[in-house]
């Protein structure tokens, strides 16, 4: 990643420096760099350092005594000092007690074993892995101590080990109070915020000072499909914002140009803490800071050297910034504004005037060259490291920050000012964030609309050759919208390709396919399943591992009701996205497995929670539903291993009018193997159970007779699923085989010739 990073920055840099000898760059670029050879003394520069600085901090990580610990994965004493925000890895499968936080330290004192004497002085990085909710809610600067198991980092990570920690921090010390002031300032926002509707509840203190943990899961989808969350990423625009508002600030209350710079410092170092003192936060003060300077002296020359200045001391300060995608996209973006906004910006302010009938019409257009410029410049750069992460491509980004952008001022500004006064008097705070509630309610619902809009991101290769491929693609578009008449010729093939892309989509097949009366929902690695059950309603079974995928399958499928929710076994990736099924929409009952300890109910609380009983049927509609298993009679829980969980999955039976389903949960050889003897219907439809695993009974599976198998599967998931022998089996026996990580999301409906396979990937 590092030599990737560095190897993408060098090409670009020493692209821009050669302008003036290589003409093809000159005309692609167009930007007035007038020392070819300061830039490529920079660029190389900033490659050394990054490879400097990512040598010397894997020297300090890959030695000493906490590494060797490590390596042996022995337990230690540990006196750390908190460097960030814990934050949830993942959600246990049924209670909150169980989530798995992330808390990055920085380990200063070690000792050997718990009880030993003397201690050793170290300064290294740990990411600690929790499970006690104490430790959410630690701030930067706590200091603890701790007793841990390490183990070695996975993935290149810089870090000394990582920690396994069970039971609660000792606290040493309280916070600095720097730390105690900027968390005050950030729960005294939330708290004003706490009253406004719920999307905007979630959005506001984002774009303030990054908190997120309010935000709706199917809304920080539509914005990163609208391409807009940047908003909330404590981007270098908001810090920009707030230092153009204190600079006029200080020139209209009369403060002399002594006092202004330091006010303005001030503000930057206040930003900074509030947001948290993080890479991210100190890489967007920085690139803020850089864009802001060019702006406002109009001397975008100026702003490349600074950029350098500042990749390079970044860099320096922290080296595990060389290997983040994130302050790629965040260099390559200022890079692309600096770089290509001017020109770009001169050239819209020349052609969109005079492309418009009318003189108010012509005033708008000109108006709109700026941020036209600005949006399309930052999302040319950083195109290519998106596809490289995503394997997408926004086509609404654009579009999406203009309509955003008048917006995103008043809301972050007025957020701002709420914050600075939310500790002083919280109902003033409370008066304040309501015209800050209404531009975020604008953002927020550009992000929706955007979101909604047909190939609002396609499909690219992934990877570096999809990189490449897109920004060769770049070079080849500049070089043709250079010429008036490939101009022209390029406008009307965009013209055909729309219209055809407008005409195949309005003939094509909607989903929900007409007649569906059942679905397996892409939710990942897991099972979600809707039964149709009448007009708006279905009965779900199971919920997959995340809540935003299950709730985005519903809605698709605009189920309103779910008279049934069957949640066949406790783990995870069955029950985890129940939120997401209740968001929104009437639950009736809930079905259990039996022998289940019933630790699912904790997601429940309000709700009907019985457990299935062998033989039961249930009639939703034109749904009928018969419980077939398990038939086993051990009490199970997720502390038990994996089969015997899996083992007691409730096995159902789903008949409509013309088609039947078995739904074989996640049973595995031996419940197989238990229910054969008991007597298997047949089915049209197989679900097949524990997404294809290779734990499965040939017999079992020939004995329902089905015609199709749907397999609930993750992309690139780490359990080898589905197993190759098992899709052989499924072909043996003449089974349509179908899979959600090939097909997404997969109906089943009714037609003359018998079940009919819609898929919508």
């Amino acid at each position: 990643m590092t030599a990737l990073v560095s190897a993408t920055g060098a090409v670009f840099l020493a692209a821009c420096a050669a302008r003036r000898r290589m003409p093809v760059v000159r005309r692609v670029l167009a930007v007035p760099v007038p020392v070819a050879g300061r830039v490529v003394v920079g660029a190389l520069v900033c490659v050394a350092a990054s490879a400097v600085g990512v040598g010397f901090r894997l020297t300090a990580v890959g030695s000493g005594p906490v590494r060797a610990l490590a390596v042996r994965g022995a337990t230690a004493e540990l006196g750390a000092v908190v460097t960030g925000d814990p934050a949830v890895l993942k959600a246990g499968p049924s209670s909150r007690r169980h989530d798995t936080l992330l808390v990055p330290v920085r380990v200063e004192e070690v000792e050997f074993a718990p009880g030993t004497t003397g201690r050793l002085r170290v300064r290294v990085p740990v990411l600690l892995l929790a499970d006690d909710p104490t430790w959410r809610r630690l701030v930067p600067s706590q200091r603890v101590h701790l007793t841990a198991r390490l183990t070695t980092p996975r993935h290149g990570d810089l870090l000394a080990a990582v920690g396994l920690v069970r039971g609660p921090p000792a606290l040493v010390g309280r916070p600095s109070p720097p730390q105690r002031w900027a968390s005050t300032v950030r729960s005294r926002l939330r708290a004003a915020a706490s009253r406004l509707p719920s999307d905007q509840r979630g959005v506001l203190p984002g774009l303030v000072d990054g908190d997120t943990s309010l935000l709706d899961p199917e809304l920080a989808d539509a914005f990163e499909t609208a391409g807009l969350t940047h908003l909330m990423a404590v981007s270098g625009e908001n810090l920009s914002l707030l230092i153009g508002a204190v600079l006029m600030a200080g020139r209209f209350t009369g403060l002399g140009r002594r006092a202004v710079p330091v006010l303005a410092g001030l503000t930057v170092f206040g930003f900074v803490l509030v947001a948290r003192p993080s890479p991210s936060v100190l890489r967007a003060a920085v690139m803020g800071s850089v864009a802001l300077l060019a702006v406002v002296t109009g001397r975008e020359r100026r702003g490349v050297p600074a950029l350098f200045a500042a990749v390079l001391v970044l860099v320096l300060l922290d080296p595990e910034l060389a290997r983040s995608y994130g302050f790629a996209l965040s260099a390559l973006a200022t890079a692309g504004i600096l770089v290509l906004g001017p020109p770009w910006r001169r050239c819209l302010t020349r052609w969109l005037p005079q492309s418009v009938p009318g003189r108010l019409p012509r005033r708008l257009a000109g108006a709109l060259a700026e941020p036209l410029a600005v949006a399309a410049a930052a999302h040319v750069a950083c195109a290519p490291i998106l596809v490289l992460l995503d394997g997408e491509v926004s086509l609404v980004a654009v579009p999406a920050n203009l309509l955003a952008a008048p917006a995103v001022g008043p809301a972050t500004l007025l957020g701002v000012l709420a914050a600075a006064v939310a500790p002083l008097s919280l109902p003033s705070a409370r008066v304040i964030v309501v015209p800050a509630g209404l531009a975020v309610g604008w953002i927020t619902e550009v992000a929706r609309l955007c979101a909604r809009v047909p190939y609002a991101a396609v499909g690219w290769p992934a990877g570096a050759a999809g990189a490449a491929l897109l920004t060769v693609m770049f070079v080849v578009g500049a070089l043709v919208l250079r010429r008036p008449g490939a101009r022209r010729a390029a406008a009307a093939a965009v013209a055909g390709t729309a219209l055809m892309v407008i005409g195949v989509h309005a003939c094509a097949p909607g989903w929900p396919p007409h007649g569906w009366q059942f679905v397996t929902c892409d939710v990942g690695q897991g099972d979600g399943l809707a039964l149709a059950a009448g007009p708006g309603r279905a009965v779900v079974v199971d919920t997959g591992p995340d809540p935003r995928f299950i709730d985005r399958c519903l809605r698709a499928l605009r189920v309103r009701a779910v008279p049934l929710l069957v949640l066949t076994h406790p783990h995870a990736d069955h029950v985890g996205g129940v939120p997401g099924v209740l968001r929104g929409r009437t639950v009736g009952t809930v079905l259990i497995s039996p022998d289940s300890e019933g630790e699912e109910r904790r997601l429940l609380t309000g709700r009907r929670v019985l457990a299935a009983g062998i033989g039961d049927v249930w009639s939703v509609g034109p749904l009928t539903l018969r419980v077939l298993g398990p038939l086993s009679s051990l009490p199970v829980s997720t502390r038990d291993p994996g089969t015997e969980v899996n083992n007691a999955s409730v096995v159902l039976f789903a008949r409509w009018p013309g088609l039947t389903a078995l739904l074989g949960g996640d049973v595995e050889t031996e419940a197989q193997r238990t229910l054969l003897a008991a007597g298997l219907p047949r089915a049209d439809v197989l679900k097949v159970p524990h997404h294809g695993s290779s734990h499965q009974d040939p017999d079992f599976l020939a004995a329902v007779h089905a015609r199709i198998a749907v397999t609930s599967v993750g992309v690139d998931n780490d359990y080898g699923h589905p197993a190759p022998s098992t899709m052989a089996l499924l072909a043996r026996l003449h089974l349509r085989g179908y899979r959600t990580d090939h097909d997404g999301d997969i109906a089943i409906v009714r037609s003359r010739e018998g079940p009919a396979v819609v898929t919508r990937r």
